[in-house]
């Protein structure tokens, strides 16, 4: 072989086996969600009289949706005076007004709620979780973030597993008031409907670590003490606390069949900071607890699921270093004596692009029983998306291994909830100028690719270098600052939603 062959060998063997490590993880997700999926958990007993919780309902800037998350609250039909609303506000905007006026509504009806507004937003959500927290007087809590809007039965559905003194949370799974919205919101209820209820269920029916998802999930007050409280010295404050108290010994239960609707982010710039935030936050954690999870005395094979948990958004930087070998690597020098099909390529297709698929096919067959094979369609979609995202987030991993702070940037929500409704983007903070440009950058160089691969009949590697390509230009195309969009007249007989 030629050195330039042996060099590109040496780097594809060590990415796709990098690759390859998160596929059979992959695999092996699906096996135990498969395994386990009609072990549903139940509730050890039931309260004869029931305990009082507090709802925590933590805001900042969110004028389009709270009042929204506010009356959904409020139709709640848990006992009123068990039932105590802090409504943690650390508005700058108009919000401000907005939570007044609606928390001095609900006390005119009778609830017990207490609006906290801090001008000090030390911690972000965190900060204000452990300082409503302070003052929370139910002995469990449940946590919704803004762009939620709870079935008024929900409190019922998660009270009477905490009859176990060893549960410590209990997790309720997403659903999606505007999945039908566009083909972004297609893609991401895919993407979150893997997490939501292949990793999820498989991890928590096994006793393995797993996550409270930061919203629609009920805490007991101890258990966040025990552990040692919020802490925001990451960006996912949820992961960090749920480690650190299963390490102590508490257990969570996660339920997949009962949903909280929340929004999904529709417009591209909401989704890169939502998906840089997750993913420098996750990375963050990783470096903080993953040394005490191998300290602890659980059994190694919990202790290699967690690290792969912990450390699943590595996989971003072996994409990235994939993008650069799929060109070199078609060439027919590449070709290694007509054996690298069978000893490289087709191993690695099976084991990641096959776990891919059987990973998102096997979420939506649970999740939608009868017809949810059909959204399957998009994952092309989701995988060019991915692709799109992996400079935005490979930022995000740079800056968790080297220390680099960075503030809490909300998720932009804007009250849409079915197709045809109206929106005023708001200001694209996470489109970054230097990464953007790489997008641009790499965008063009697909396309050389592309119409190179074309011209030399390089048709095997075209469906995997036009996803590339196509993955770069849509993410470029929706970070671009956009005005906003004019609604028509308004109807006679109805307003139009804005």
């Amino acid at each position: 072989m030629h050195w330039l062959t042996l060099l590109w060998l040496f780097c594809y063997t060590f990415v796709a086996v990098g690759l390859s490590a998160f596929g059979i993880h992959r695999w092996f997700l699906v096996g135990l969600f498969w395994k386990n999926l009609r072990n549903s958990p139940s509730p050890k007993g039931r309260f004869t009289e029931l305990p009082r919780i507090t709802v925590q309902l933590p805001i900042y800037n969110e004028q389009l949706v709270v009042s929204r998350l506010v009356h959904a609250v409020e139709a709640l039909d848990y006992p009123r005076e068990l039932l105590e609303i802090q409504i943690l506000d650390d508005s700058t905007d108009e919000t401000r007004g907005i939570c007044e006026r609606e928390a001095a509504q609900l006390k005119a009806k009778g609830f017990d709620v207490t609006l906290i507004h801090r001008t000090d937003r030390t911690g972000y959500k965190a900060g204000a979780l452990e300082n409503g927290m302070q003052r929370a007087g139910g002995e469990y809590i449940f946590i919704l973030d803004a762009d939620f809007v709870p079935e008024p039965h929900i409190l019922h559905e998660l009270i009477h597993y905490f009859t176990d003194e060893k549960i410590g949370m209990v997790q309720t799974r997403w659903g999606h008031l505007n999945r039908d919205y566009s083909i972004l919101t297609k893609a991401q209820a895919l993407f979150l409907d893997g997490h939501l209820v292949v990793e999820q269920v498989a991890r928590s029916r096994t006793g393995r670590f797993f996550n409270f998802n930061g919203t629609a999930g009920m805490w007991r007050k101890s258990t966040i003490l025990d552990a040692g409280g919020w802490e925001h010295d990451t960006l996912t404050e949820d992961l960090d606390l749920s480690y650190r108290a299963q390490m102590k010994g508490w257990k969570f239960i996660y339920l997949k069949d009962v949903i909280s609707p929340a929004e999904l982010p529709v417009d591209i710039n909401g989704f890169k900071s939502q998906q840089f935030r997750w993913t420098k936050g996750s990375i963050q954690t990783c470096r903080k607890i993953l040394r005490r999870v191998w300290a602890t005395d659980i059994p190694l094979p919990m202790k290699i699921e967690a690290s792969v948990h912990l450390g699943a958004n590595y996989g971003y930087l072996f994409l990235f270093m994939m993008m650069f070998l799929i060109f070199p690597g078609a060439g027919a020098e590449f070709k290694m004596g007509g054996y690298r099909g069978l000893l490289f390529d087709l191993p690695i297709f099976l084991v990641n692009t096959g776990s891919i698929v059987a990973f998102y096919l096997s979420s939506q067959l649970a999740a939608y029983p009868g017809k949810g094979w059909k959204n399957i369609i998009y994952l092309p979609v989701l995988l060019g998306l991915c692709i799109g995202l992996s400079i935005n987030n490979g930022k995000g991993i740079l800056e968790a291994m080297l220390g680099q702070e960075s503030a809490f940037v909300r998720t932009p929500k804007y009250g849409i909830e079915k197709k045809g409704q109206f929106f005023k983007p708001a200001s694209a903070r996470s489109t970054r100028k230097g990464v953007l440009l790489l997008e641009i950058i790499l965008a063009l160089y697909f396309t050389g690719v592309v119409i190179f691969a074309i011209l030399n009949n390089y048709w095997s590697s075209l469906p995997f270098l036009l996803m590339f390509m196509m993955g770069f230009w849509y993410v470029i195309a929706g970070s671009f600052p956009k005005s906003p969009k004019i609604p028509p007249s308004p109807e006679p007989n109805g307003p139009v939603a804005v």
